[in-house]
């Protein structure tokens, strides 16, 4: 920690392999990144899914203090707990939106946040409707005020469980299951260890989700125009 620069908040190996006190907290931290990115509204800043495909690439080391001993258990209850996590955290959502109605539209923006993006969220919600639960998941931004907007629309309670059960499941476990897989594939055939170009791998991952997001921005700017 003595080497810390603010910089090492946008690396998701910071977090995976933080320790305090000669405890290694990766596990805890990776969990708590998860509901707070849409539990806390704070976390849309955070590497959401190429921390969840780092930490699949280092699920051996994040429940090596309470390994199952099988290294397909290990993954599966991993991706289970993020996948509770992620629901925990939409539920906060959903209860922040219900219960603030129209203050998120009123409040001034921060560092923390930006009521554009609380647009862009309403609009592909009214877009895509009840799927924007499922499909929000998979989009950085998107994915922290959906389940706000849910709340505020008074979505039906029943539905939007049902979507947000369906869309953490699928995204903590194919992100979790693909960097741990492919790793151990591109190891085991090619004897290359993906840990070595995690840089690549957090740049590609930035690119590919944020790629629709920036797309709709530019479309919708050329339209205007």
């Amino acid at each position: 920690m003595n080497d810390f620069n603010w910089l090492q908040l946008l690396n998701p190996e910071f977090y995976i392999l933080l320790e305090f006190g000669g405890i290694k907290i990766g596990l805890l931290v990776v969990l708590f990144i998860v509901f707070a990115e849409t539990g806390l509204l704070a976390g849309f800043f955070l590497p959401g899914d190429s921390l969840l495909f780092l930490a699949g690439i280092y699920s051996e080391t994040l429940m090596q203090q309470i390994s199952l001993g099988n290294d397909f258990l290990n993954v599966t209850v991993f991706a289970l707990m993020v996948s509770i996590m992620g629901i925990l955290g939409n539920m906060a959502g959903y209860w922040f939106g219900a219960k603030s109605g129209t203050y998120l539209y009123n409040r001034k923006d921060s560092f923390l946040f930006k009521k554009k993006y609380l647009y862009q969220a309403k609009e592909f919600f009214e877009k895509y409707g009840n799927r924007a639960i499922v499909f929000a998941r998979f989009l950085p931004i998107v994915r922290t005020f959906a389940p706000v907007i849910a709340g505020i629309v008074s979505m039906d309670k029943k539905k939007f469980m049902f979507y947000n059960i369906i869309g953490s499941f699928l995204w903590s476990y194919s992100m979790i299951f693909s960097g741990h897989y492919l790793h151990q594939f591109f190891l085991d055939q090619y004897n290359i260890d993906l840990k070595h170009y995690i840089e690549y791998i957090v740049l590609i991952i930035v690119a590919f989700t944020t790629f629709p997001v920036l797309w709709k921005i530019f479309k919708k700017r050329v339209h205007i125009e």
